[in-house]
């Protein structure tokens, strides 16, 4: 079994992070969480506290995500569901930090930026990827690094070779495996309407997502063979579909319950 233990504020995240727009009713939000097991007391009191640090914001009904981090996660999210390139031509971006004696907190930020463009680190300060993503993917993002590095293009001679030293892919691929398992055992129980399935497929969906945002999205010329990647999101998509579906039949059968 794939998954996790969320805290209320995890849970109420990666449920915004979920759907487009990143908002929903806060009855659905509180349904979810204790769906995963977190009391509704517990949940309204995160996303309260969720308000005061700035990352939802309360509408009518309910909350929207708002802050830039979660915001740029999920744009970084649906980025990694559809697993958007361009054609490759075989240059390779190379970004060279300008300076390491920036604060910690700079500094963890432009790692997580770089992390989430896809970057591999060759070594401390020099980070590379090959040109195949869409210019116009994450633009904030691209604005910090373009801030912060020096971009230069070019061509190596051992693309998969540098591949391999920059990410683990036999690691990625291996996970990907278990993770398509859990997708197929837990799609059959929702296709069943086994709403019992709904905890764990919301923990190995959000386990998913995460996986597929450490995809780095390759070209296919330096890619091993049978590579998994979009396997992976065509399965998570159905799946998706599923859970959803059985979701929101619980919660109406719910709320009918409470009526």
């Amino acid at each position: 079994m794939t998954g996790q233990t969320l805290t209320a504020r995890s849970a109420i995240a990666s449920t915004l992070l979920g759907v487009s727009p990143p908002e929903l009713p806060t009855r659905s939000l509180v349904a979810t969480a204790e769906l995963m097991g977190i009391a509704g007391g517990t949940a309204r009191v995160a996303m309260s506290r969720m308000v005061a640090a700035g990352e939802l914001e309360a509408t009518e009904t309910g909350y929207r995500l708002v802050s830039l981090p979660l915001l740029a996660r999920h744009s970084r999210q649906a980025l990694s569901r559809e697993g958007i390139t361009t054609k490759w031509d075989g240059t390779w971006r190379t970004a060279i930090v300008n300076s390491e004696g920036r604060p910690a907190p700079e500094r963890a930020e432009l790692r997580a930026v770089m992390a989430a463009l896809r970057y591999g680190e060759l070594r401390e300060g020099v980070w590379l990827r090959p040109a195949n993503l869409p210019d116009n993917s994450a633009p904030e993002a691209r604005k910090l690094v373009a801030e912060r590095c020096t971009l230069l293009d070019s061509r190596p001679d051992q693309p998969v070779a540098l591949a391999g030293r920059l990410w683990d892919l036999p690691a990625w691929s291996a996970r990907t495996k278990v993770l398509s398992g859990d997708l197929d055992r837990l799609g059959a129980r929702l296709n069943l309407h086994d709403h019992t399935a709904l905890a764990e497929g919301f923990t190995v969906s959000a386990a998913v997502l995460r996986h597929l945002q450490a995809d780095p999205l390759l070209p296919a010329e330096i890619l091993p063979a049978s590579w998994p990647g979009d396997r992976l999101r065509a399965q998570h998509r159905t799946y998706d579909q599923a859970f959803k579906t059985a979701l929101t039949a619980w919660l109406r059968t719910r709320q009918d319950h409470r009526s």
